[in-house]
């Protein structure tokens, strides 16, 4: 094969991943993503998506490379730890373990529930950042009768995994306009129709969401508000180092001229 075969060759390749690529993420992330808040400096919000976290996500997830009592950085003391948190473990030092045996989980499920400690830094993808994915994904579960769990999600089509959160945030269902596109008819998504009401209304729902995207994010790298906090002061120490460098410097060879 000349040096053209080759190139072709290589260029259908990556043609071929490029539409793996495409379909992965169509397949995964077929509606445009919602923008997640970033406030991993906000402690109240931190404080209660570990809450939410543990009540609703520890139960089939664990968090095995983060320990209960790292939850003293985002403000919490041991004795808050101990007394509202600690359901999988009777220590303050252990990691975040999942409740359910992960042999019954990939029974039920098909398969065993991912470890949620880096969820939030692994979805990162074209469309958005993996926060953006996770707010996303959990705001858009929909009952749907024809799957084994009884829902589906519009972000993770045919996702294996029931609605956590469906006590707060109640029953929806998309609703779909037809368009026509290039001749043929296609179903649009528009919007959601309550079905049942939650214990918390939309609005609540969605910053208790956001508050839950918030800690897996900061969970994902306790360090990451310390490390750009001592970032932006080395910058500062930087640019007045480069000042008076610039000006002894200055003051040095001005005889020499």
């Amino acid at each position: 094969m000349n040096i053209t075969g080759y190139a072709k060759k290589f260029l259908l390749v990556l043609v071929a991943a490029a539409g793996m690529a495409a379909g992965a993420h169509a397949s995964e992330g077929g509606i445009a993503l919602d923008r997640a808040p970033n406030k991993t400096n906000d402690l109240q919000s931190l404080q209660h998506g570990a809450k939410i976290f543990v009540n609703y996500c520890l139960g089939c997830h664990s968090a095995a490379f983060m320990r209960y009592n790292r939850l003293q950085d985002i403000g919490l003391t041991e004795k808050q730890i101990k007394d509202n948190l600690l359901f999988t473990t009777d220590k303050v030092g252990e990691t975040m373990k999942a409740a359910m045996d992960p042999k019954q989980a990939k029974e039920w499920f098909g398969g065993t529930p991912p470890d949620l400690t880096l969820i939030a830094r692994s979805r990162a993808g074209m469309g958005g950042s993996g926060p953006d994915y996770l707010y996303t994904f959990l705001r858009t579960f929909y009952r749907d009768d024809t799957r084994p769990t009884g829902w589906n999600n519009l972000a993770f089509p045919n996702v294996g995994m029931p609605n956590p959160l469906w006590q707060l945030q109640g029953e929806r269902r998309p609703v779909y306009a037809q368009r026509e596109e290039h001749g043929h008819a296609t179903q649009v998504f528009t919007g959601w129709e309550q079905v049942a009401p939650g214990t918390l209304s939309p609005l609540q729902f969605d910053q208790s969401v956001g508050d839950l995207v918030n800690y897996l994010q900061w969970m994902g790298e306790p360090a990451q508000n310390t490390r750009v906090r001592v970032g932006v002061w080395v910058l500062l120490f930087l640019a007045v180092f480069t000042f008076i460098a610039w000006r002894l410097n200055a003051a040095y060879w001005k005889d020499v001229r």
